[in-house]
């Protein structure tokens, strides 16, 4: 069996009992790169006398082989655990380590440094309780130390320890620690935190870890491991029930129950509680957990609740209370932190996750960026890696929300790419821009099987997609003369037509692309509903939109015809002279040339104009589409 250094209780039970009375807390290490965090937590460990024997054996084995210290020991090695960082010499992802002294427990997040590895900060930070966010007294407050302490702060930890590590290097001088000291303060004066701690230290040598060094006289206050030890961090109690389900439980015919964590508050067998969505209610029959059943669950606790009639509710549903029932919004206003290289950008569409609902989301405006050295509010049109951005989003169905202020559980949320379903943003709700509230659907009583009937013919969206000077608006216009000639009700949506009224406001940036194929798709929406057949005849040059458009609009009532004509052929008509003026320079964003075209992967049909007669395309077209 393996050995523990530290001292034990007299038996296992009484060691048992002595953790189960103590309280958590969670705290995250950050900073800038290469300030010590990793070296910082593997000589916490070693001081408190947390590593057993083999973890001893194996890190002086693994400092030999991959150290920094020559034949010291390398204490980043306890945490830096993926190859690629003891390759390296840095932190990748997170790394976390759950250790315990006679006062408390801990779970420690060590989170990388690197600015591209800022989305492993957030995710740290956001079950965090405390931040020991780590200066290199050498180089003082830098722009990661502001832009770590801002995200802190926006993930709503209100308890900072400010390391200033490494002063050894500087002879332990007083006056350093106090100039990085004044200047932390000033940045972090308006961030809202309750407690900032500074502590100078060594991470390397185990100054003032876990006891006083007297290489530092002139420092009264505590160590790290006393100040983690005392420090108060009180958690509201939440008199409301949020309770997300996260899968519909049914082991046999017998028993259904609804599974998932209590994020808010308690529930009690008897309760009746509201599924928020529909608005059903129903009383708590059983509560059901690992342990088995239960009269009570609280905040945290991972159970199943079986109620006393069947309702609608499956995952992604949220229960409470049925008389504190929970707010639904679908437009509101974020903190956006931009996690990927691909830019975000007004009217694009994404995923949206918030607690265990799922849906589609847009950014309908930015209101401004960060600057994170002055906290200054930039004008932004679009949000490139790492900004941090108030933004507006707007979701395709209502969903459970609170600001992040008041509740992390429905507050806090991730943006999915859709096509790659890489995460590309996480967000902090605000408030709610109350569109849900105050706009409602309204009840036609002629719906648009009445009008189809009328016209005699099914509606339907062909969506032409290729270069400029492919050939989309001459084959739309072929199409359409034939369908008006045999008795079909039709409408044409030209991209230089609308961008003449409706779009006009429009330029041909990437944002001004996408805002207008969004407003085209709506539009087109809109005429389908009328019943016609509607084409539109855009260069579309994004997958994403048009996929967007796609879903939108039905993928049963969507044709997307690719005009697939060459740019050499293109460029060679250049009917409008786009592509010389692009040549010299004068059109920056044209399509295919400064600006990326992204062709279908799979089109619903494919038309080649400088290879296939208008004759043959429409008569494709009208086999094939219509």
């Amino acid at each position: 069996m393996t050995s523990m250094t530290t001292p034990q209780p007299a038996t296992i039970g009484a060691y048992l009992a002595q953790q189960q009375d103590q309280d958590l807390l969670r705290f995250i290490t950050c900073g800038s790169v290469d300030d010590g965090k990793s070296t910082l937590i593997g000589r916490l460990l070693w001081d408190a006398q947390q590593l057993t024997d083999d973890q001893l054996a194996t890190l002086k084995a693994e400092s030999k082989k991959h150290g920094t210290q020559g034949d010291g020991i390398d204490f980043a090695l306890l945490v830096d655990g993926l190859a690629a960082e003891r390759e390296q010499g840095i932190t990748i992802d997170v790394a976390y380590r759950f250790f315990a002294t006679a006062k408390r427990k801990f779970i420690v997040a060590d989170t990388p440094g690197h600015e591209q590895y800022t989305r492993n900060m957030v995710t740290g930070a956001s079950t965090a309780d405390m931040a020991v966010i780590l200066v290199d007294a050498r180089q003082g407050v830098l722009t990661q130390t502001r832009r770590h302490a801002y995200l802190v702060s926006l993930m709503g930890i209100r308890h900072v320890v400010l390391a200033v590590n490494k002063m050894d290097l500087l002879g332990f001088d007083a006056t350093a620690f106090e100039q990085i000291c004044a200047d932390f303060q000033t940045f972090a004066g308006g961030l809202g935190f309750a407690s900032i701690t500074p502590i100078p230290l060594s991470a390397l040598r185990g100054d003032n870890i876990t006891q006083r060094s007297p290489n530092t006289p002139w420092y009264a206050g505590p160590t790290l491991l006393g100040c983690l030890e005392t420090i108060e961090v009180s958690t509201a109690q939440s008199e409301r029930l949020v309770f997300p389900v996260q899968w519909v439980n049914r082991p046999d015919a017998s028993f259904r129950g609804f599974s998932g964590y209590l994020s808010e508050g308690r529930v009690s067998v008897g309760d009746e509680i509201r599924v928020t969505r529909s608005g059903q209610t129903a009383c708590v029959a059983e509560i059901v957990s690992m342990d088995g059943p239960r009269q009570q669950a609280v905040c945290g606790d991972a159970v199943t609740l079986r109620l006393d009639k069947e309702i609608d509710a499956s995952r992604g549903d949220i229960l409470a209370l049925s008389q504190k029932p929970l707010e639904t919004t679908d437009q509101f206003e974020a903190t956006l932190v931009w996690l990927h290289e691909d830019a975000g950008l007004i009217g694009r569409s994404y995923d949206i996750k918030l607690a265990t609902q799922w849906a589609s989301a847009s950014l309908t405006g930015i209101k401004h960026r960060v600057d994170i050295n002055t906290l200054a509010h930039d004008a932004s049109k679009q949000l490139a890696l790492n900004d941090i951005s108030v933004c507006t989003l707007a979701t395709s169905k209502p969903l459970v929300f609170d600001s992040y202020r008041q509740s992390r559980a429905l507050g806090g949320f991730i943006l999915v790419d859709r096509m790659s379903n890489a995460t590309v943003a996480a967000g902090m709700i605000t408030h709610s821009m109350r569109r849900a509230q105050n706009v409602h659907s309204q009840a036609l009583s002629v719906s648009r099987p009445d009008r189809e009937k009328l016209n005699g013919h099914k509606g339907k969206v062909i969506w032409f997609t290729g270069l400029s000077g492919s050939g989309k608006s001459t084959i739309a216009n072929a199409l359409e003369v034939e369908l008006h000639a045999r008795g079909y009700r039709t409408y044409i949506l030209d991209g230089d037509n609308v961008r003449q009224g409706l779009n006009k406001d429009l330029g041909f940036t990437d944002a001004d692309r996408v805002e207008n194929i969004r407003r085209i798709a709506e539009v087109a929406k809109l005429m389908l509903d009328a019943g016609l057949i509607v084409m539109t005849a855009f260069i579309s040059p994004f997958i994403r939109e048009r996929q967007m458009a796609r879903e939108l609009i039905g993928a049963e009532n969507f044709v997307e015809v690719y005009v697939s004509t060459s740019l050499a052929v293109c460029e060679d008509r250049d009917v409008k002279g786009l592509y010389k003026k692009a040549r010299a320079g004068q059109l920056p964003n044209l399509s295919g040339v400064g600006s990326p075209y992204e062709a279908p992967p799979a089109p619903d049909l494919q038309i080649n104009s400088d290879t296939t007669s208008l004759r043959e395309a429409i008569d494709r077209l009208l086999a094939e589409a219509i």
